[in-house]
């Protein structure tokens, strides 16, 4: 015996649920670009199949067509190399240090490259927002990292990279992997 499934909408869409909610991202105000973050994301999850599709359509709206994200594969559980995002595939990439864990880097055919902080999922609404405002702000000038140790009553962190800290420190020589 068989059976015949008509499907009406196709296998991946649930037409009972509801639509994604709306990005939650604050962007640096219109003017001259020097600063070292141009905004801010807070994503509800760690899944970037299930929070770009809002991201994109915030960033398309404001910034023109998205060509490409990347983003540091650490704080990341999957990160895949192409996404369908909104009728399209988007492009990821990845990387490890050279990348702050907490930013993910938008580059559009319009309005160039912009460095937005990631807000951590599980962080706490009201701490989300004082990190969403600062980093918005235009006139801030710490990285991700930096901000997040600010906001989080840590102090200042340290801006630079492994690599760098190790050169400045053990005189201009890299260290000799143990």
């Amino acid at each position: 015996m068989t059976a015949t499934t008509l499907r009406t909408t196709p296998p991946t869409e649930d037409p009972h649920s509801a639509p994604a909610p709306a990005a939650r991202v604050a962007f640096v105000p219109a003017g001259p670009r020097r600063r070292r973050l141009d905004g801010a994301w807070w994503p509800r999850s760690r899944d970037l199949r299930a929070e770009l599709p809002s991201l994109v359509a915030a960033l398309d709206e404001r910034f023109g067509r998205i060509g490409h994200l990347t983003v540091n594969n650490s704080l990341w559980p999957e990160v895949p190399r192409r996404v369908a995002v909104n009728g399209r595939t988007m492009h990821l990439g990845w990387f490890g240090a050279e990348q702050d864990p907490n930013e993910i880097c938008v580059l559009s055919t319009r309005a160039g490259r912009w460095d937005l902080l990631v807000v951590p999922p599980e962080t706490g609404a009201r701490e989300a927002e004082r990190l969403m405002a600062s980093a918005s702000a235009p006139d801030n000038a710490l990285t991700a990292r930096a901000l997040l140790a600010t906001v989080r009553g840590g102090g200042a962190a340290d801006d630079r990279r492994p690599g760098e800290v190790v050169w400045e420190t053990e005189g201009g020589a890299t260290a000799v992997p143990a």
